[in-house]
């Protein structure tokens, strides 16, 4: 497959984003036998960047349930899992009663990480997000904590999600340049509203992860070709599926791009890894561009 830069390492064009086998819209939640076959499939197509979170589980109660799949289906693989990269995130929590809420202080951030670490089974994180922002709490002294964490040995690479151009900023101030590895928002034709992210990342050099970059686990994903029909038929042109060609429109965008489909069956995962070898017309890309209204440079 081809690869592209996440920060200090080189991944896979194309990740796997691990949540669905653990939450999603449809709340089907696979078994241990078949959650892991899908990690297993995806690390068979090449994929070699795997997506999750300490909150991404069935219940309050269950946090973490992602992270140790993904950490023990990595481990049990027959492969060389020595070049996968595991990239997790903090800062939500999630309480007694599904209470949700936001903390980016050190002490919370400190145990979260720690968690991870013994979900994950690792001595440490190869890439920690900050998931979402705690408006309580000023974004540079976040990012200064998980710098913090990182000097102390249980961070290797340090990412921000669901951020804005001023806190693209702000991260790479306190970290300096270079040190920012990734940002992950939420990117597809759905919902192209990060392009302004995207971009801001590709003139800095920093790996943009588009999640749900086909629209969703609630079956948008599914139906991306029903829904905008010039994937379907660019899709048939080329005798694949409308989900590949999403991924390839996505991957033309800009070289940090790194989408990170989520799947729950082996199979979904097995095509999407596909799109990274997808070669696409400039007429093409430029249909799929005009059908979402994205206004391209010339």
């Amino acid at each position: 497959m081809r690869t592209r830069t996440l920060g200090p390492y080189t991944v896979s064009a194309i990740g796997l984003g691990a949540m669905p086998l653990s939450m999603n819209n449809d709340r089907q939640i696979p078994s241990d036998e078949s959650a892991t076959a899908t990690v297993h499939a995806a690390l068979d197509a090449g994929v070699t960047f795997i997506d999750t979170a300490d909150i991404y589980a069935p219940s309050w109660d269950t946090v973490g349930h992602n992270e140790s799949i993904v950490g023990r289906a990595v481990k049990s693989w027959g492969g060389d899992a020595s070049q996968i990269v595991i990239g997790t995130k903090g800062g939500i929590t999630r309480a007694d009663g599904e209470v949700w809420g936001r903390d980016g202080s050190l002490p919370y951030l400190r145990s979260a990480v720690e968690a991870s670490l013994r979900q994950l089974d690792v001595e440490a994180i190869d890439l920690y997000q900050y998931h979402r922002p705690d408006r309580w709490i000023v974004y540079g002294e976040i990012i200064q904590h998980l710098a913090t964490l990182r000097d102390e040995g249980k961070i290797r690479a340090i990412g921000i999600s669901n951020a804005s151009v001023e806190e693209i900023d702000i991260a790479v101030e306190v970290l300096g340049e270079g040190n920012l590895a990734s940002v992950q928002n939420e990117f597809s034709p759905r919902h192209p509203g990060s392009f302004d992210e995207l971009r801001h990342c590709a003139e800095r050099g920093i790996a943009f992860l588009p999640w749900s970059p086909l629209g969703g686990t609630g079956g948008a994903g599914r139906s991306v070709g029903d829904r905008f029909g010039v994937f379907a038929d660019i899709g048939a042109a080329h005798g694949v599926s409308p989900q590949q060609v999403v991924l390839a429109w996505e991957l033309s965008l800009a070289d940090v791009v790194i989408p990170i489909p989520g799947a729950r069956r082996a199979a979904s995962i097995t095509d999407s890894a596909r799109a990274a070898d997808l070669e696409l017309s400039t007429d093409e890309l430029a249909r799929c561009s005009a059908a979402i209204g994205l206004e391209l440079d010339a």
